[in-house]
């Protein structure tokens, strides 16, 4: 236990202060020792994972190493071990982790009735995800080394899709178009903002609201004017 050099439990003062010991004390101004606070398993899991993220977002899985995230957090590799097995594993809770919320703020936002509006919800809860969460995304758009409970990137896209497919599939229904071609247009859409907010992470022009407006502009029309039977009019038939 660290001892306070100032004042020991005979009253005698002045005493010099000896360096931190093993116990993680260490030296404060005016000769007395702070004891180091130390975290609870929890808390030095959750650190762990926010290093790992900012890590993983600027250099990639293969360019951060377990020994630069335990310097971070000032803990030893073996304790990231402790942890997470390796870096596979911390990089997968991670991953995991982004996964979920962005897929819970898709479907959180399809809220409305209209199914214009519904495309504008989509197109702002992918937009917001990019512009809270930019390290979380910036991960999740590189391929993954290791499996994940829920799959690629790719499959996340295909999960929102399938709760925009039903919506589609209403709506095409009423048109008289062929709902089971809902699938494959819901792909489309979703793909398409997707895409959009790839680049948007770094270009961030125009604003969010602007490029929202037009994404619905561009799906909304689009699907305003389909044809019940598209044709092709090049030479490619098949």
């Amino acid at each position: 236990m660290a001892i306070d050099s100032s004042s020991t439990n005979d009253g005698s003062k002045g005493k010099t202060s000896r360096p931190a010991g093993p116990s993680g004390s260490a030296a404060a101004p005016g000769g007395r020792r702070a004891r180091r606070v130390r975290m609870t398993g929890a808390e030095r899991r959750e650190q762990l994972l926010d290093i790992g993220r900012t890590l993983f977002a600027e250099r990639g899985y293969e360019g951060t190493s377990v020994e630069e995230i335990a310097a971070k957090a000032g803990v030893s590799k073996p304790v990231v071990y402790e942890h997470f097995g390796g870096k596979e594993g911390l990089y997968a809770v991670v991953v995991d982790r982004e996964m979920r919320q962005l897929l819970d703020m898709v479907t959180g936002a399809l809220t409305a009735g209209h199914p214009r509006e519904l495309l504008e919800q989509a197109a702002f809860a992918l937009l917001d995800y990019i512009e809270t969460f930019t390290d979380g995304f910036r991960i999740l758009v590189r391929d993954s080394p290791v499996a994940q409970s829920t799959g690629t990137f790719a499959s996340l896209i295909s999960d929102i899709a399938t709760q925009v497919e039903d919506i589609l599939g209403l709506e095409f229904k009423a048109r008289g178009f062929d709902p089971k071609l809902a699938p494959l247009y819901a792909q489309a859409l979703v793909g398409m903002v997707a895409l959009t907010g790839q680049w948007w992470v770094d270009a961030r022009k125009p604003k969010k609201a602007e490029v929202a407006a037009h994404l619905v502009n561009l799906a909304w029309h689009g699907l305003g004017n389909l044809e019940p039977k598209p044709r092709l009019i090049g030479h490619r038939k098949n």
